[in-house]
């Protein structure tokens, strides 16, 4: 048995992938092929990215770069050369992949690049499935919901997919992200516990933003909060030495720097945090609410489709975080914001639930068991 996973790419395509692959080896009643007597082989098509490839290659995944393109919703003279030329050579190239490899299905979770591949599926008569994170599908998933066989979703209000063609599951997340331990997140970022924890995440896109307001409104934040700020690996060394002079000696024992969170210190980080402020992604946002932990979330205002902002929002609405758009973050705005919360432990205690109730933690395993119900009955 063969399935070939597409996407764009970037980390929000990457980890629910990641998720799904283990769980359909939890679940399938056979050996995986890289065992005696098993049958279960796993590939991925899609745009040429090295931190996609590392972290899908640890899971067995045989990696297949193609060229990609983008369709913009803009006037670009780059759409000529990305619809012109690169989309039609990365359909041949997927045209080829898929012939050889002759998968059983095709699993996409859109983006750029993996129309190309959903489109020589079509082709070939090869079963696609897709997933889509956002209140706000891309173009990819828009496209090829076309000829999918199924069509999952994270929102149950999402935009363009007749609510009748869809399954509701949440977005994938890592089961293993829900292990983490308080104690050992003390042991990895030394902290101190002498006060609330507030973990800052920027996302794989629009980080130099938010180091740059963490950076603004550190001496202030340290004094009543300890903070955990992952600030990507490009910014670390240079916002570190800034943070240094902004703190004073005092202080820098409760800023916790860090350029990458792995799996392992990312699982222990969400437990120890008794706030995230984060971008406002559907991985972020389901691995948030499976944490139970409140929120501030700041849409990327770049998002494509405003898709950042809608996720936020229809998150919010539960009560389960507060929102600020970035045009209106400024520090006072901010730290008036959190010394109310942290004033009112009823308000952070109503939102920790209304994130666990709407979690979807089981999300990877109910997506696995209907991709291993169609192969195995088809």
């Amino acid at each position: 048995m063969k399935i070939l996973f597409t996407g764009g790419g970037t980390g929000g395509h990457v980890f629910p992938l990641i998720a799904i692959v283990r769980e359909i080896r939890r679940i399938y009643p056979k050996k995986p092929a890289s065992t005696q007597g098993g049958d279960l082989e796993f590939f991925y098509a899609g745009p040429k990215d090295d931190f996609g490839a590392i972290m899908l290659s640890q899971e067995d995944v045989a990696i297949k770069p193609i060229v990609s393109g983008k369709f913009r919703r803009y006037f670009s003279f780059q759409n000529i050369i990305d619809i012109g030329f690169k989309i039609p050579f990365g359909v041949l190239q997927s045209f080829f992949i898929l012939f050889s490899l002759k998968p059983d299905l095709v699993f996409s979770k859109g983006g750029s690049g993996s129309i190309s591949v959903t489109y020589a599926a079509r082709l070939l008569k090869i079963p696609v499935f897709i997933h889509e994170s956002d209140v706000v599908p891309g173009l990819s998933n828009q496209k090829t919901a076309k000829w999918a066989k199924k069509i999952f979703i994270s929102f149950e209000k999402t935009e363009f997919f007749d609510p009748e063609s869809t399954t509701l599951t949440g977005n994938p997340i890592r089961k293993e992200l829900l292990e983490g331990d308080k104690k050992m997140a003390g042991e990895l970022f030394n902290l101190t516990f002498e006060k609330p924890i507030f973990l800052f995440i920027g996302g794989s896109q629009g980080a130099q933003t938010l180091n740059d307001f963490v950076l603004d409104i550190l001496g202030q934040l340290l004094k009543d909060y300890e903070v955990i700020h992952v600030t990507g690996q490009e910014n670390f060394k240079q916002d570190e030495a800034e943070a240094e002079v902004v703190t004073g000696r005092e202080l820098w024992k409760y800023y916790h720097p860090v350029g990458f969170l792995n799996e392992e210190k990312m699982k222990h980080a969400y437990k120890a945090a008794d706030l995230i402020i984060s971008r406002a992604g559907a991985s972020a946002i389901f691995e948030i609410a499976a944490v139970g932990k409140p929120s501030i979330l700041i849409p990327l205002p770049s998002a494509a489709g405003d898709h950042q902002s809608k996720n936020a929002y229809v998150y919010g609405d539960t009560g389960a975080a507060m929102i600020m758009e970035q045009d209106n973050l400024t520090p006072n705005f901010f730290m008036e914001n959190v010394q109310l919360l942290f004033l009112n432990p009823e308000k952070l205690e109503s939102m920790k639930q209304a994130a666990l109730v709407f979690a979807k933690p089981l999300a990877a395993k109910a997506v696995a068991r209907e991709i291993l119900e169609f192969l195995m009955l088809d």
